[in-house]
């Protein structure tokens, strides 16, 4: 008797922690299918806020990128100025003397020396030069290997600049390729030089001279073929002509 009470009770433990783990994963089933339906809403807003926040880091880049565009950065202009104006006049005497290019004051809205100066060392700090317009920087960036005594650049961020120092080993590989390619502001620009072209001349100019000199001769060779079948058609066709006549009169 005492047996039986023992396996009923048994039983009974075992059906209770079954219903326990049924209704905990119930209730644990149901706390997360509310979790999920609140967070439906705020994932979707998070979504939104993403898509904003990139759409914003752009237009600053953007933004960023328009307020340097009209910006040159000056190396190795001898720092011997006293002033702002002096700093102008020595940065037109170079661009006269070695571009040849006369600028005037108010071409330029602003231009100064970048960092703090350094007395320990001799260095010349960098000038950030801006002007007024693009078409006048442009000008002188084309034309800056002809620079001598100073080194300008484009004004890029510090983000450009990392990512341009990065991209100079592509930079070099391809160019050992054969191929043309340059930085363009933070983007590697790379164009296949096309080769088949250049195969196709160098065959062509390693023909044989006998080879041209045969093709007249191949030339002849079928125009006299041509030309003897022509005649025997001729001579066949004016002998059955003249045969047609001779009996006539007979």
């Amino acid at each position: 008797m005492e047996g039986q009470f023992q396996t009923l009770f048994d039983n009974l433990k075992i059906e209770m922690q079954k219903q326990n783990e049924e209704l905990k994963q119930s209730v644990t089933k149901n706390i997360l299918d509310k979790m999920e339906e609140k967070l439906i809403p705020i994932v979707e807003e998070n979504k939104n806020l993403k898509v904003r926040v990139e759409k914003l880091e752009k237009e600053i880049e953007y933004l960023k990128k328009g307020g340097r565009e009209n910006n040159i950065i000056v190396f190795g202009l001898d720092e011997k100025e006293t002033s702002t104006i002096e700093l102008l006049r020595e940065f037109k005497e170079n661009l006269k003397n070695d571009l040849n290019i006369n600028m005037e004051d108010y071409e330029i809205n602003k231009i100064y020396r970048l960092g703090k100066k350094n007395r320990e060392s001799n260095k010349p700090r960098p000038v950030l030069c801006s002007f007024i317009n693009n078409w006048k920087k442009m000008e002188i960036i084309k034309n800056k290997k002809h620079l001598k005594k100073i080194h300008v650049s484009e004004d890029y961020s510090k983000e450009v600049l990392e990512k341009r120092k990065t991209l100079q080993a592509d930079l070099a590989e391809e160019r050992k390729k054969g191929n043309i390619a340059y930085l363009r502001y933070d983007k590697l620009i790379i164009k296949e030089t096309n080769d088949n072209s250049q195969e196709k001349r160098k065959r062509e100019s390693s023909a044989s001279p006998s080879d041209y000199n045969n093709q007249p001769k191949k030339q002849l060779t079928l125009s006299t073929t041509k030309t003897n079948r022509t005649n025997a058609f001729d001579m066949m066709r004016s002998s059955s002509l003249s045969n047609i006549s001779t009996t006539k009169k007979q």
